[in-house]
Parts: structure tokens; C-alpha cells; sequence
């Protein structure tokens, strides 16, 4: 009897041993806290790597499209300069970018779509309808003629409407109003020669206004 009571103690007892061997091994298997913590970080820094690219990638592709909408304006500038002396659109009194560049439209082009950055968020614009009392994108320096080739015609919204040196800001350096288009990727110029380079917020060059030009934002 004795000996059946031992038997049976030693089986209850290797039994105990083999389920805490069993339950060690599930634990050396299985996550701890801190391993769950650092894979979840990683998900996360990737995560938001991917999505920066993909909304950097986005920002350029908008960019460039606008710069494509500034060469398709100046084409129709060079036509009105051609047939005024050599002179762009000009309106007396003017305080916004729409009041000059309304001239264009429909004799000079009637596609208003070009007069919308891609990345401004701004309502389309019904085609061939002048521009008066609606609302672009672009600013326009208004007294520039066709001799001035090295000179700036239209940008992106500017952040104000005065001369900048090179170092200053053109364009939002936050991605918040005003000056804001491409958000806080910098900004298109178009120039009177009619080719379109991208900068930063912070300009590379000066941005002069000689005597009779004007810098007229869009309105706001």
C-alpha cells in the first residue's frame, strides 16, 4: 500500500515538473512587453516614412504641374504683348492679380483652368469667363514688358505683396496662410523671358520692383 502511495506521489510530481518545463518553453516562445513596445515603434517609423514620401512625392508632381500652368499663361501674355508694344496687361488701380489677368481671358486663351494651382486648394473657374471678381492663384507683377527678360512676371501667392531680397520669404515657410499653394515646399516664378523655375520659401535671388511695377497678390 505503501509503495502504491509513492508510485502515485512520484507520478503527480514528474507530472508538476513536466507541465513547468512546458510552461517555461511557452514563455522563452512568446513576446515580452518590451519586444511588442519596439515592433510597434518600428510599424510606426515606417509608416510614417512611407506616407512622407508618398506626400512629398505628391507636393512635386502638383509643383510641376503649376509651373506648366504659368508657361501655358505666358504663352497667351506673349500674344497681348505682341499686339500692346511689348507691353503685359495692365490695369489702372489695380489691387489684385485677377483685375490685369483678366484681360487674357477669352480673347488671348479661354482655358481658366491654367490660372489654378494645382496645390492651392482654389475652386475651378468657369472656362472663358474673364477674371474679374473671382479668384486665382498666382500673383502677377503688373508694368513689366516683354524687353524685361530677366525680370519676374507671375509666381505662386506670395507671403505679402512687397520687394524681397534674396534670403527672404516668398512663400509660407509653415505650409499656413498666406503664401501657402505647395504648403511649405516653396513656390513656382515665372519669368518674362517664359521659363519657370521652382525655390524654396526662402528666395535665391532678389525680387526688385522698378518704378511702374506692382506685385498684386490674388485675392484672398
Amino acid at each position: 500500500m505503501t509503495s502504491r502511495r509513492y508510485e502515485a506521489g512520484s507520478s503527480a510530481a514528474g507530472l508538476c515538473r513536466r507541465r513547468s518545463r512546458h510552461a517555461k518553453r511557452s514563455g522563452e516562445g512568446g513576446f515580452s512587453l518590451i519586444e511588442l513596445l519596439v515592433v510597434i515603434a518600428l510599424i510606426l517609423i515606417l509608416s510614417t516614412m512611407y506616407w512622407g514620401s508618398t506626400s512629398n512625392s505628391r507636393r512635386r508632381q502638383q509643383q510641376a504641374a503649376c509651373r506648366s500652368n504659368l508657361q501655358k499663361i505666358y504663352v497667351a501674355l506673349q500674344i497681348y504683348a505682341n499686339d500692346h508694344g511689348g507691353a503685359f496687361p495692365q490695369v489702372s488701380g489695380a489691387r489684385t492679380s485677377e483685375e490685369p489677368l483678366s484681360e487674357l481671358v477669352p480673347r488671348y486663351t479661354a482655358d481658366t483652368s491654367v490660372f489654378i494651382c494645382p496645390g492651392s486648394g482654389d475652386s475651378a473657374l468657369p472656362s472663358g469667363e474673364p477674371l474679374r471678381g473671382r479668384r486665382i492663384s498666382y500673383a502677377y507683377l503688373m508694368g513689366r514688358y516683354a524687353t524685361n527678360t530677366q525680370e519676374v512676371l507671375m509666381s505662386d501667392r506670395q507671403v505679402d505683396a512687397r520687394a524681397k531680397k534674396a534670403g527672404e520669404q516668398a512663400f509660407s515657410p509653415t505650409g499656413k496662410p498666406p503664401g501657402n499653394n505647395h504648403g511649405s515646399g516653396g513656390g513656382n516664378f515665372l519669368f518674362v523671358d517664359g521659363h519657370a523655375e521652382a525655390t524654396p520659401a526662402q528666395l535665391p535671388f532678389s525680387l526688385g520692383l522698378s518704378a511702374g511695377v506692382t506685385l498684386l497678390n490674388p485675392r484672398p
